[in-house]
């Protein structure tokens, strides 16, 4: 009932994402005004925005002008459903599922921006630290606060590699919407334990890499060309949020 729940929540949630995604990085407000077809400028009506469902009735056009509507936002109304809803079942009723959802709406948005624009907006990375450390203050308070500390030092653990990428290469090979990301997925994933925080690290920088390796191999890219890397930064959390205490304590094992 709890991951039903979740994602029922995350369709709607998604619909919103689709608004900041498409608002954020043109500088507009995410709170004032309904939303418009970019093509023929006419409201979007309410009945129209059902997640999914009005995208599939409205057979992927706009009501008013036919022009198409990107399979993006159905996309993200149903992956975001589906995130929410395994992160549900992943960690049941407990108190820091709301800052898990939190951070995995965020994620979602700051993801399709950077694949977008290249960029991490601070107007969303700068207040999800905020909202995050807050939403964290139950969790906190329901279990005498002792995952505070390995969370602090985790999220600093992530500060530093990622600070220290950004200014060793001078911005070139790290940019600095990421060093700003880093301490929310530092801070979520080390409440969750060092096994999820240090999977998700080495983790960003491994789907990275065979990500990198797979474009350069099939001529996309060049060695040289510059990729988003929050998308992966935030690949390597998930990992670390659904697999990491798993394969950390697999590797303590192997090592042991």
């Amino acid at each position: 009932m709890i991951a039903a729940a979740a994602a029922l929540i995350g369709l709607l949630i998604g619909s919103f994402l689709n608004v900041v995604v498409h608002r954020v990085p043109r500088g507009d407000s995410v709170a004032d005004g309904r939303s418009a077809c970019p093509a023929c400028a006419a409201q979007i009506r309410p009945r129209d925005n059902i997640p999914v469902v009005s995208w599939v009735l409205l057979r992927g056009r706009c009501r008013d002008c036919a022009a198409p509507i990107s399979a993006r936002y159905p996309l993200v109304e149903a992956g975001t459903a589906a995130l929410f809803g395994a992160l549900a079942w992943h960690v049941g009723a407990s108190p820091v599922l709301p800052a898990l959802l939190l951070l995995a709406a965020a994620g979602i948005a700051l993801a399709l921006i950077d694949l977008q624009v290249g960029r991490l907006p601070f107007v969303i990375t700068v207040p999800l630290l905020l909202v995050l450390t807050v939403a964290l203050i139950p969790a906190g308070m329901s279990r005498g606060w002792s995952p505070a500390g390995p969370a602090l030092l985790s999220a600093a653990a992530w500060v530093a590699v990622y600070g220290g990428l950004w200014l060793g290469t001078t911005g070139r090979g790290m940019g600095l919407g990421d060093v700003v990301l880093a301490p929310s997925l530092g801070l979520a994933l080390g409440w969750l334990g060092w096994g999820p925080s240090l999977i998700g690290l080495l983790g960003g920088f491994g789907i990275g890499a065979l990500v990198g390796v797979g474009l350069i191999a099939s001529g996309r890219v060049e060695r040289r060309t510059k990729v988003p890397f929050g998308p992966f930064m935030l690949g390597g959390a998930a990992l670390g949020v659904f697999a990491g205490s798993a394969l950390w304590t697999g590797y303590l094992g192997l090592i042991g």
